[in-house]
């Protein structure tokens, strides 16, 4: 296992307590059926999932009655950051709008390296679909959701689905589950000439040689008209914010549909960088219920 920079210890502390003061004072909805820590997968807590269900009727009612559309959060951190319990208010509001929502622990950089997390996101894929009619999961509807680094992994899994040429070379078969459109949010996505901040962050997870001879990192180039229709943001205020339509751009080159959105204006700073995670800010807000009927529009 690699030693762990100070760098690192320092920031995961710094970014917890951002994190708990964004959050200080929100309670869980009453509304959501919670079901935690349920295990995916074979790395201990970092294999862990909890499963939001609007409570319509208790699990049981909605598995015989109906099935819910998916919606799939892989959350943000740079890599090397970040868990379910961060984002446990965010997804139980993603669930207010009418989904399941999977909110998941992964192996985090600089404990374990690329493609770690990608395995983990496809494990999660398993799990939905071998669980799916015990919890009443719409495996023909499911949507992913990421931030920052999780809209990288997001970006780089929906390839994976829909490229068979670029799964292959994770060595990876596609799940019964079909990817109905993916959110992209304030991230970062070349990874070919990532900015000094980011640098140590993606070094640390994928390795100099990995990022610079690996093919599995270029996901951009692996883009094709299959991708799935993407719903793409970020803010004027996002430091990776000069990503977002130039991917934009690219997917939207494949054919393939996308909304591309900055919010807030260049006075807004406190619509940042991952804003809508953020519950008590009206564009936060606003994104979540467009990225969210940009999903609904693609339920079959």
């Amino acid at each position: 296992m690699s030693r762990i920079p100070e760098r690192v210890i320092e920031l995961r502390k710094a970014w917890t307590e951002s994190d708990g003061r964004r959050d200080a004072g929100l309670t869980e909805p009453e509304g959501i059926e919670k079901i935690r820590d349920l295990s995916y997968g074979p790395n201990g807590q970092w294999n862990l999932l909890d499963l939001y269900i609007p409570k319509d009727s208790s699990v049981k009612a909605a598995a015989a009655d109906r099935s819910w559309p998916v919606i799939v959060s892989i959350h943000g951190g740079g890599f090397f950051y970040g868990d379910k319990e961060l984002y446990r208010f965010y997804c139980m509001h993603l669930a207010e709008f009418g989904f399941a929502v999977v909110n998941f622990n992964y192996r985090l950089a600089p404990e374990c390296h690329f493609p770690a997390p990608v395995e983990d996101t496809m494990a999660v894929m398993e799990w939905i679909a071998a669980h799916a009619s015990e919890y009443g999961l719409d495996t023909t509807n499911v949507f992913l959701v990421g931030d920052s680094a999780g809209a990288q992994l997001v970006s780089q899994f929906a390839c994976i689905m829909t490229n068979g040429s670029y799964r292959y070379l994770f060595g990876m078969k596609a799940p019964n589950i079909r990817i109905g459109a993916v959110s992209l949010a304030c991230g970062s996505y070349s990874l070919s000439k990532p900015g000094e901040e980011l640098r140590p962050m993606i070094l640390d997870y994928f390795g100099e040689e990995s990022l610079r001879n690996d093919p599995r990192t270029d996901v951009l180039g692996n883009i094709t008209s299959a991708f799935p229709p993407t719903y793409i943001f970020s803010s004027y205020c996002d430091p990776l914010v000069i990503e977002c339509e130039p991917t934009a751009e690219v997917i939207a080159s494949k054919g393939v549909e996308t909304v591309c959105r900055i919010f807030g204006s260049p006075e807004a700073k406190e619509v940042g960088h991952v804003f809508q995670v953020n519950l008590k800010l009206p564009e936060g807000e606003k994104a979540n219920r467009e990225q969210t009927d940009f999903f609904k529009k693609h339920i079959q």
